[in-house]
């Protein structure tokens, strides 16, 4: 995370996406936040009834600021949006986390209180933050686990162009998934053969079985953590990490993706901006 920017606070417009789930879910929490920014600010309510419209308003938000009422997966199609027009860096986004899963938001310093994150959408300042992008031009916010646990249920990392189309299937479900239960007894380790390269450099082989490889961003490069099933771990930190083997799934950050034989995660320094308290 680098050093924070000055920010325009109320003087800045704001168009403030209201994701749909999240005016199902938490109602209360979305009037809270509505008011408090229409309150301090010139605020353009947007309420998208499925990811076309949410889409559509992203891109007609002229000089705006966008602020997205919702949970991590709203701000993770926000970024990915965003990304996918290479808008990332025109400005800053927000985040009001309302909704079931908001652990991403808390990692990345946002509030959960809906009114301290509203302050934060007004007083706080624009933060840079890095990003995983891999080679289907998929996007990562936060850490990534390979494998997947086996009880998670498979869907395409954001950004890649299956998105809509598992939103539209699953639109009453998909934003009501819950952590999958731990698993337990002899069945709860399982390992996988995997290669992992760091920068072209080999740190794991297929020849030893590994049960998980962690995968973030942190300052500008990419930290892997390879657990293998006997020996220590092995930790190592580059621009682009390389994973492949059989077919494999993997978390990242509220999404599951796979199967998929090999993929490579390149880090963007910087690429993108949120607003956190000051």
């Amino acid at each position: 995370m680098s050093a924070p920017e000055p920010a325009a606070h109320t003087a800045h417009p704001l168009l403030v996406v209201i994701d749909p789930v999240a005016r199902r879910t938490d109602g209360e929490s979305v009037r809270i936040a509505k008011d408090v920014l229409c309150a301090a600010a010139n605020a353009k309510i947007c309420l998208p009834e499925g990811p076309e419209e949410f889409a559509r308003a992203l891109a007609r938000r002229g000089s705006r600021r966008p602020v997205v009422i919702g949970d991590d997966r709203a701000l993770l199609r926000a970024v990915a949006l965003l990304h996918r027009d290479r808008e990332l860096g025109s400005g800053a986004l927000a985040l009001i986390p309302v909704g079931v899963g908001v652990d991403l938001a808390r990692a990345l310093g946002v509030p959960t209180s809906a009114v301290a994150a509203a302050r934060a959408v007004l007083e706080g300042v624009v933060r840079r933050l890095d990003l995983l992008v891999d080679d289907s031009d998929g996007v990562v916010l936060g850490d990534l686990r390979i494998p997947a646990a086996a009880a998670a249920p498979a869907v395409r990392a954001v950004g890649s162009p299956a998105v809509a189309s598992v939103w539209d299937t699953c639109r009453s479900l998909v934003r009501t998934l819950v952590r999958p239960a731990p698993l337990s007894g002899p069945s709860a380790v399982r390992t996988h053969r995997l290669r992992v390269e760091a920068d072209g450099v080999l740190l794991h082989d297929l020849d030893r079985p590994v049960e998980d490889v962690w995968l973030c961003s942190r300052g500008g490069r990419a930290e892997v953590v390879i657990s293998p099933e006997s020996g220590d771990q092995v930790r190592a930190d580059a621009l682009a990490v390389t994973v492949s083997g059989a077919d494999f799934r993997y978390r990242a950050d509220a999404l599951v993706a796979g199967p998929v034989r090999t993929r490579t995660w390149t880090v963007r320094p910087g690429a993108w901006s949120l607003m956190l308290p000051a």
